[in-house]
């Protein structure tokens, strides 16, 4: 708080750089981690955490106030207009402050906390043995080397190796030492089919002449570890004019008289300071005014950006074809952090379906950016004391590759473009401990995982934000490895990314949350009928109906007329009373002499055209498993299916039974239970038929706008629509057959969770959507 000079300023303005005329009065509020503005009415906050500030500055004095600037590493850009300049240079001083912390202890992630969250969730969601076990390894060719256990090895690796079987202590000792910074080659990922492998290290120490026989020894050790290949590709990602500057330093590239059997080539990604000017290029670009087609589109190409995106996918493209044609590659940039994680990572994203899923999509970032010493303090730069030629859009680049491949393979993946920018903006927030550090020795030492959160926790419990609604399983198996087309029509500006906040270039909807949206109302819907079709089958057996008659109900050949007769003569009486008469009397319910006859007459009726109806029904059943053939089943359902076993568990203890049999004894042996017309209309009423259609919704009924990369949440039971604020809880609703948890809105739950019908055991607490 030493840091705040002045808390809170009233009458301040507000001018969104695509909004000018629509500026908006209110009060500035200053705390420790955000910077706060709402509006004179309340209607609407500004929420800007200071560690998304990249740039601040004051403009020139106005009329109106002094303007305060705030560029962000989200690429939002506003400006306040205060009212004094003293209290503008307070705001502008403490923000310089808070924005860039002196020490690593002063970032946000160590002081964020949650009401009710376990710090150590999510962190044990990645385990590195576990994730080369599921590749294969260890094995007769490759296995895990202890030699870097306590980091001594390479500070920047992690203590788990993998490495050729062939190579020896000598050999890992002295090509470690051959190359910059101590990062020998190691394995990155292993193709199981043809046991070609992905590699990943630093340049060498080579200058202009000098050699390393380990480094050299290394090298072979990795072809011989791929029996099929007869040479080893090396792929220097720089350009061949960097690389040889290099040399002149001692560095540069390996030299094809000394290394046997391979074939080397240069690819040519620029280094880290091109790739920063590219994206400020960028950025110039989006804030141009009112540009024409001409200036945007020349300004686009002057900027580089999308030749440098094109660059990095050409590259992994080519590592990709290498190991399809069962080519072992060893793959460096310089320092083997930069380039060389963003085409390792991209590489095995293209010939994995794993990583494609968004818990092996985590375990691509753990493997090849966190363990591998992508250097993200000092590429986001986190601190203030940092160099900022250090800083690059390393990771930024990597997260819009994967988007640009989605674009070609929308059902490939199963998450969308809400999860890709979720993981770019926490890279720089600092909320969350799992980016912080510059390589894994790093986290370990500052115990992050005591410490601080993990940002797959977080996930773990949103996950219906982040799933595609496209997405097909049986890519896994029909493209297995997807390689996107390079060529320059094919790659595209991400206006979701760099103009996330022009609101007026966005469709007024997400085409993904509508489809997620219609999914969800499908699978509820679905639910629901099972539960009705269990009913009408427990009802039809209390009137005595045949199985084949109650078939053919449930399958649509017979009219409602059968049931109209019965429910006619007792819609006065309500259901419980005359189950309870009939079960006293004879101990079961039977139906009456008046209504069999009805309803063998229809069934006699309804059986001359029946073979043409059978007919119709098989094409229903075709055209239904045809759309669960298209990935539209329940089992793809856009809504998250953890805890539903537990719940079940939970309450078949409480006597809440699923299937007909448990139900259709107590009813017709007259035992404990009994089907009230209470809770059939609970069952009915409790499942939303209509849901509200996004359109037109521009807020929450808790006065939260929703703009258009918000998430919306439809309550599963009235069918409005909400925040996901107001989304607090999930829980089983009385009118669905699976009993598993879905959204509700906080009165929904209320009323759900105090009906006499839903019983739960003692302690049992339904898993919430917040965090």
């Amino acid at each position: 708080m030493d840091l705040i000079k002045t808390p809170k300023v009233d009458n301040v303005k507000l001018l969104e750089r695509y909004k000018v005329r629509q500026s908006s009065v209110g009060t500035l509020y200053l705390t420790t981690t955000h910077l706060i503005f709402v509006d004179a009415a309340g209607k609407r906050e500004v929420w800007i955490l200071h560690m998304h500030m990249a740039a601040i500055d004051r403009l020139p004095l106005t009329t109106g106030g002094s303007p305060l600037q705030l560029r962000c590493k989200d690429f939002r850009c506003v400006t306040f207009v205060i009212p004094k300049d003293r209290e503008c240079q307070d705001i502008y001083e403490s923000l310089m402050d808070l924005s860039r912390p002196a020490s690593i202890d002063a970032l946000y992630a160590f002081h964020f906390t949650l009401p009710a969250g376990q710090k150590s969730y999510g962190w044990d969601m990645y385990d590195t043995q576990t994730e080369y076990l599921r590749m294969g390894i260890p094995n007769e060719l490759w296995v895990l080397t202890s030699m870097n256990r306590d980091y001594e090895l390479c500070d920047t690796y992690p203590r788990d190796l993998y490495v050729p079987a062939t190579a020896t202590t000598p050999i890992l000792v002295g090509s470690s030492k051959f190359r910059s910074r101590g990062r020998l080659p190691a394995l990155s990922y292993l193709h199981r089919d043809n046991q070609a492998a992905i590699c990943r290290c630093s340049q060498p120490l080579a200058g202009f002449s000098a050699r390393c026989v380990e480094d050299e020894q290394m090298l072979h050790a990795i072809l011989r570890a791929n029996p099929s290949s007869k040479f080893l590709y090396v792929v220097d990602t720089r350009p061949k004019i960097n690389a040889m500057a290099n040399k002149a330093a001692g560095k540069g590239y390996e030299n094809e008289n000394f290394y046997s059997d391979i074939k080397f080539q240069f690819l040519g990604i620029e280094n880290i300071h091109v790739m920063r000017n590219g994206l400020q290029k960028l950025i110039d670009v989006c804030e141009l005014k009112n540009p024409s087609m001409n200036s945007f589109l020349s300004s686009i190409e002057a900027s580089g950006w999308l030749k440098h995106i094109k660059s990095v996918i050409d590259t992994s493209v080519f590592i990709v074809n290498a190991v399809r044609n069962g080519i072992s590659v060893l793959v460096h940039c310089s320092d083997g952090w930069d380039r060389t994680a963003q085409t390792c990572s991209l590489a095995s994203l293209m010939l994995d379906p794993y990583y494609r899923t968004i818990q092996g999509f985590q375990a691509l970032i753990e493997k090849e950016w966190l363990s591998f010493g992508h250097k993200f303090t000092d590429r986001c730069g986190f601190l203030g004391s940092g160099d900022a030629k250090e800083v690059s859009p390393v990771f930024t680049q990597f997260v819009e590759c994967v988007w640009q491949i989605m674009q070609q393979f929308p059902c490939a993946f199963q998450f969308n473009e809400r999860f890709l920018i979720t993981i770019h903006d926490h890279s720089f927030s600092c909320q969350f401990g799992t980016f912080i550090g510059n390589c894994e020795k790093d986290r370990v030492d500052l115990r992050l995982s005591e410490r601080t959160y993990s940002l797959w926790g977080y996930i773990s419990r949103h996950m219906n934000e982040f799933l595609n609604p496209l997405y097909k399983k049986e890519y896994e198996v029909q493209h297995p490895v997807v390689v996107p087309d390079t060529s320059p029509q094919c790659v595209r500006f991400w206006k979701g990314m760099y103009n996330r906040y022009e609101t007026g270039i966005h469709s007024r909807e997400h085409i993904t949350d509508i489809l997620g949206a219609a999914k969800d109302h499908s699978d509820s819907l679905e639910d629901h009928i099972r539960l009705l079709e269990k009913r009408i089958t427990q009802i039809c057996k209390v009137l005595g109906k045949s199985e084949e008659t109650i078939q053919k109900k449930l399958d649509g050949f017979l009219s409602m007329e059968s049931l109209d007769g019965y429910l006619a003569g007792h819609i006065e009486e309500p259901l419980p009373e005359k189950v309870a008469k009939d079960v006293a009397v004879n101990g079961s319910l039977e139906t009456s002499p008046d209504d069999s006859p009805q309803r063998s007459d229809d069934s006699t009726q309804h059986s001359d055209d029946s073979s043409q109806r059978d007919k119709d029904h098989k094409d229903k059943i075709n055209h239904i498993k045809s759309d669960r053939e298209s990935g539209f089943d329940e089992a793809s359902s856009t809504m998250s299916r953890s805890g539903v076993d537990e719940v079940a568990s939970q309450m078949s203890k409480s006597g809440i039974e699923e299937g007909v049999g448990t139900m259709e004894s107590s009813m017709l042996s007259g035992g404990m239970e009994t089907l009230t017309l209470d809770q059939l209309l609970l069952e009915l009423q409790s499942v939303a038929v209509d849901w509200r259609s996004f359109r037109q919704v521009h807020t929450c009924t808790c006065a939260t706008p929703f703009d258009c990369f918000t998430k919306k949440f439809h309550c599963w039971k009235c069918g409005d629509v909400f925040c996901m604020r107001c989304i607090a809880k999930s829980i089983p609703l009385p009118g669905h057959y699976s009993r598993r948890p879905v959204p509700v809105c906080r009165p929904c739950y209320k009323e759900i969770r105090h009906s006499p019908s839903m019983e739960f055991p003692p302690g049992y607490t339904p898993p919430t959507n917040s965090s």
